[in-house]
C-alpha cells in the first residue's frame, strides 16, 4: 500500500485519474490485469479504456520484461480479460457513478464513505478472481532472469516511495502529501477554498498513517510476490491457488497487527474524505454531479461498444 488508506479513499471517491491506484492492494503483478478500475475515473476515459489492454501489457513488461514467447498470451489474456470486465463490470461502475450523483449534494458521514469503499473493493475482488488464472499461467512462465528484473524494479519503488514520503523533514512531507490531496478533490469540486485547503492538511496531520510501517508492509508483499512465484514453479498444478493465497495476504496481511492498522486507516479515510465534502458550496458539490456525470456517460458508452 503505497499511499494511506485516507489518500486511496479520497482517490476513489473523487475520481483520480490514476491507473492502478487500487490495485495496488493485490501486489505488482496483479496491477496490469486490474488497470480499468484506475482507468475508470480518468477524464480522458475513453481513449484510456480502449488502450488498456495496451498499457497493461507495457506496466507489466516493465517489471518482469517478457520475452517473446510470452508476449502473446499475456496480450491475449489482456483482452480477454478487458471484455469481460467491458460486459460484467462497467454497467455497475455506471450505477456506482450515478448513486454518487445523487449523494454529492448531500452532507455525507464516514459511514456513508465507508460503505462506498466497501463497494468499490467488491467489485475489485471480483476482478481479482477473474485474474487468477492468467496469473498462474504468467507465474509459471517466469525465468530466474525475470524474477531478478521484478526485484530490481522492487527495490527502484521502494526508493520512489523513500524519496515521496520519507525524505526531508515532517513538514515536507506533508507538504508532499498534502499537494497530492488538493489535486485528487480538485478533479472533483473544482478549485479549493483556503480554509479547505487548511481543512485537509489538519486531517492529514491527524491521520494514523505511518509511512515508514507501509514501506515495510510493501516489503513484505514484494518478498511474497517473488516466493509464490517460486512455489508455483516448484507445484504447477496448484499454482493458481498459490497466486489466490498471495491476494488473500495481501488483502488480509498476515504481519501481527497491521489488519488492523489498515482498518483504521480506512475508517480515518473516511473520515477525511467526509469532512472536506461537507465544507463544499453548492457550486462545488454542483461540479462534482457534472464531473461524476460525465464519468457515466463515457463509462456507458463503453460498455454499449461490444
Amino acid at each position: 500500500m503505497n499511499t494511506s488508506a485516507g489518500e486511496r479513499l479520497r482517490s476513489l471517491l473523487a475520481g483520480a485519474c490514476q491507473p492502478g491506484i487500487i490495485a495496488v492492494r493485490v501486489g505488482r503483478l496483479a496491477v496490469a490485469m486490474t488497470l480499468v478500475i484506475g482507468l475508470g475515473a480518468c477524464s480522458a476515459l475513453r481513449l484510456g479504456y480502449s488502450q488498456a489492454p495496451n498499457l497493461s501489457y507495457w506496466w507489466l513488461d516493465s517489471h518482469v520484461d517478457f520475452d517473446n514467447g510470452q508476449s502473446a498470451r499475456v496480450r491475449e489474456d489482456l483482452d480477454q480479460f478487458f471484455q469481460w470486465h467491458r460486459s460484467s463490470e462497467l454497467p455497475a461502475y455506471a450505477d456506482l457513478l450515478r448513486r454518487w450523483q445523487r449523494m454529492a449534494p448531500q452532507d455525507l458521514d464516514a459511514r456513508q464513505a465507508c460503505s462506498e469503499f466497501e463497494t468499490v473493493r467488491r467489485h475489485f475482488n471480483t476482478a481479482l478472481e477473474q485474474s487468477v488464472e492468467p496469473l498462474a499461467r504468467l507465474a509459471l512462465q517466469l525465468s530466474p532472469a525475470q524474477l531478478d528484473h521484478l526485484e530490481r524494479h522492487h527495490r527502484k519503488s521502494n526508493q520512489t516511495f523513500e524519496k515521496d514520503f520519507l525524505q526531508g523533514s515532517p513538514e515536507q512531507r506533508l507538504e508532499r502529501r498534502l499537494e497530492r490531496a488538493v489535486e485528487r478533490y480538485e478533479r472533483l469540486y473544482g478549485p479549493l477554498t483556503p480554509a479547505q485547503q487548511t481543512l485537509v492538511r489538519e486531517q492529514l496531520q491527524r491521520s494514523p498513517w505511518d509511512p515508514m510501517r507501509t514501506q515495510a508492509e510493501r516489503q513484505r508483499r514484494q518478498a511474497d510476490q517473488v516466493q509464490t512465484v517460486r512455489q508455483a514453479q516448484a507445484n504447477p498444478s496448484k499454482a493458481a491457488q498459490s497466486v489466490r493465497e498471495l491476494m488473500a495476504r495481501i488483502a488480509t496481511s498476515p504481519t501481527p497487527g497491521y489488519p488492523a492498522h489498515s482498518q483504521q486507516l480506512v475508517q480515518s479515510g473516511c473520515a477525511q474524505f467526509t469532512a472536506l465534502h461537507n465544507s463544499t458550496t453548492p457550486a462545488q458539490r454542483a461540479r462534482a454531479v457534472q464531473t461524476l456525470q460525465a464519468y457515466q456517460d463515457d463509462l456507458r458508452a463503453l460498455a454499449g461498444a461490444l
